[in-house]
């Protein structure tokens, strides 16, 4: 497990916006902030409805990129491992411990592979997935290679249209490729249906799954009448993960955004046809920001632009308002409608971000705060491991 996070020589200010200890008012902003308790709420229920459902839950890193954070969903959520989308970002997790990394895309490029031969040596399960025969042979040899074994998934592009093959006899193929292969094994599907996961509709994403569960079923069953078994048959999201969990053929959960939450998550609708921020999952992380001018009666300028955080999914909401709205940013500043003045200087405000995993890639500390102090200080491990 990771060694506790030391701050001995750490400026409050300059290389961290907070220590533990210390009241919430005295957070330096803009930062992340993560509500404790709510983080808490959601990864314990996450992890009680996959047991309840018999899925195992992989939890997707890419999401926080944190070391402290997979070992809370692994201590509170029963995690079984981690999924990450780069080989530079698995291998934080495997260094500090985790024994089951699944990178959950494909990894073509030599120095890459060989990375990811070397990865088993840290003690982890390493998994990638797999999409074409040429891959395999590469994979193989690096494994040969440093003498470890690298666990291949067949992915499927079950409606994302991005990685992925789209017939089972493909998949069969692959399978048997990568079973035949030295210093590879075949480990299963991975199914994860991307493109619907941010659908208002309940019923439109329920269509989308069932099309994948479809294809899933017809892979399984054709690698079955081969004498192949698959251990992990691997999708589902923040979106659709009562869809995988039910349709009897997927295993393993990969929901990510449902520990911290965001605006856009926020507005989908469940079965109900209410948010699932309204219920179903709390929000746990904010952008904590200052307002620093209010020069213009009717706006407040707030510390947090375009450098915090990700618009790409649309503005951040202010939490746990309706007096005031956040309504434009340029590289540092946050424009703040305040049509009833209600906001000064100094004041600070909780900005739910449109999208959480970009936002969390733009930081390095998350500040944990329980009852208005800062219980945890945790560096966002991954920050930056694109490659």
């Amino acid at each position: 497990m990771n060694a506790p996070t030391t701050f001995e020589g750490l400026e409050v200010g300059y290389d961290i916006p907070a220590l533990p200890g210390m009241a919430e008012a005295e957070i330096q902003t803009p930062c992340l902030v993560l509500d404790l308790d709510a983080l808490e709420r959601n990864v314990k229920k996450m992890g009680d409805y996959a047991a309840a459902h018999g899925m195992r839950h992989r939890v997707h890193g890419k999401m926080h990129k944190s070391v402290d954070v997979y070992w809370l969903q692994e201590k509170l959520g029963g995690a079984c491992g981690v999924c990450c989308q780069k080989v530079s970002e698995a291998e934080v997790f495997a260094r500090a411990g985790v024994k089951d990394v699944l990178v959950s895309n494909q990894v073509r490029d030599p120095a890459k592979i060989d990375r990811l031969a070397r990865m088993p040596n840290l003690g982890a399960r390493t998994i990638v997935c797999v999409d074409d025969l040429a891959n395999v042979a590469d994979l193989s040899a690096a494994a040969v290679k440093h003498g470890t074994q690298i666990e291949c998934l067949v992915e499927i592009d079950c409606g994302a249209g991005r990685c992925g093959v789209t017939t089972t006899p493909e998949v069969v193929a692959l399978a048997k490729a990568i079973a035949a292969a030295p210093g590879l094994k075949f480990a299963g599907i991975q199914a994860y249906q991307g493109a619907m996961q941010h659908m208002d509709l309940y019923a439109d994403r329920k269509a989308k799954l069932d099309i994948a569960v479809g294809m899933v079923r017809d892979a399984v069953d054709a690698l079955k009448a081969e004498g192949i078994d698959c251990d992990i048959v691997g999708g589902g999201g923040t979106g659709s993960y009562y869809f995988e969990s039910t349709s009897g053929v997927y295993n393993e959960l990969q929901c990510g955004s449902y520990a911290f939450m965001d605006a856009d998550y926020g507005r989908i609708l469940n079965e109900a046809g209410t948010r699932i921020d309204r219920g179903e999952w709390e929000n746990a992380l904010f952008i904590l920001t200052s307002v620093m001018s209010h020069a213009k009666a009717d706006k407040a300028i707030v510390d947090a632009g375009l450098k915090a955080q990700s618009v790409d999914s649309g503005l951040p909401v202010v939490f746990g308002r309706d007096d005031v709205k956040y309504i434009k940013c340029s590289d540092e500043h946050g424009v703040v409608e305040d049509k009833g003045g209600v906001l000064k200087v100094g004041d600070k405000l909780r900005l739910v971000p449109g999208h959480c995993d970009p936002t969390c890639n733009v930081h390095d500390w998350y500040v944990g705060v329980r009852g208005g102090v800062v219980e945890a200080v945790w560096p966002v491990s991954a920050r930056g491991k694109a490659y």
